[in-house]
């Protein structure tokens, strides 16, 4: 008689956490203005996709030197997209509360130039179970480089990941998306396994996309930028709050880039 009460009441407390948890994320998005509350995304795959280069981003060798594939859709059936912010110039405490408090996993893709002056802001946004990854020192025209001042940017950004991170990561984005053979032969030499980019690009009052029929797919990755008031008309909340109302309207989950990697 005790095991079975005592496990009417596990279940009462899950059932009562469950109900909690749903409750607070209701109220989050409420507080942030949200329409709608977001879709919590699926477990992550037990079996990750294999992920190649998109046809036509391809570089020579690219097969045979298993050079880092560049890529915008992760192959998943799950409908979900992954969120991508870049370069770290705008460092609003709102936007990691925001983000925090909806449990909205994200990627952020670092230059050291912009977060050298407040590597705390990204210490908690790691904090948080964001994932932190590589965007060069300088964020320059790559193939406008030579193989060794590439290999500069990139392993650079690599050792100050390190350093004030703990980690180096294996995950790297080209600036403006532009790469070269010699930019995915440097990076592997890095350390480097995959350099995703984007099919999607939100902005605080509109959206931009890769594909001629202007809609998302499953498993698209979407680029945004740490910007604010000084760049944009409005905050990285206002963005987020464009993102979240689009994906969760259209049916998607936002979930963590990594966990299919």
């Amino acid at each position: 008689m005790r095991a079975v009460v005592q496990n009417d009441k596990s279940r009462t407390l899950r059932r009562l956490a469950l109900g909690g948890g749903a409750a607070a994320l209701a109220a989050a998005a409420r507080r942030w203005g949200l329409d709608q509350v977001p879709l919590t995304p699926p477990p992550p795959p037990a079996v990750k996709p294999r992920i190649t280069a998109r046809d036509g981003f391809e570089v020579d060798h690219q097969e045979d030197w298993n050079l880092p594939p560049v890529f915008t859709t992760i192959p998943t059936r799950q409908k979900v997209v992954f969120l991508t912010i870049d370069d770290g110039a705008e460092k609003d405490p709102r936007f990691l509360a925001m983000m925090h408090e909806l449990k909205i996993p994200y990627t952020a893709f670092l230059s050291d130039y912009l977060v050298r002056d407040d590597y705390a802001y990204f210490r908690r946004m790691r904090s948080y179970g964001n994932t932190l990854n590589n965007h060069t020192l300088h964020h320059p025209y790559l193939p406008g480089l030579s193989y060794e001042e590439q290999k500069d940017e990139i392993c650079g950004m690599q050792a100050v990941m390190k350093k004030q991170f703990g980690k180096a990561p294996t995950v790297f984005r080209p600036p403006y998306g532009n790469y070269n053979q010699d930019t995915l032969v440097a990076a592997k030499e890095c350390g480097i396994k995959y350099a995703p980019i984007w099919n999607e690009e939100v902005f605080v009052d509109h959206w931009e996309y890769r594909e001629d029929d202007k809609r998302l797919r499953r498993g698209d990755i979407v680029l945004t930028h740490f910007r604010g008031r000084d760049d944009w008309d409005g905050t990285m909340v206002d963005d987020m709050r464009r993102f979240l109302n689009k994906v969760t309207r259209e049916g998607y989950a936002v979930a963590r880039l990594e966990d299919y990697l």
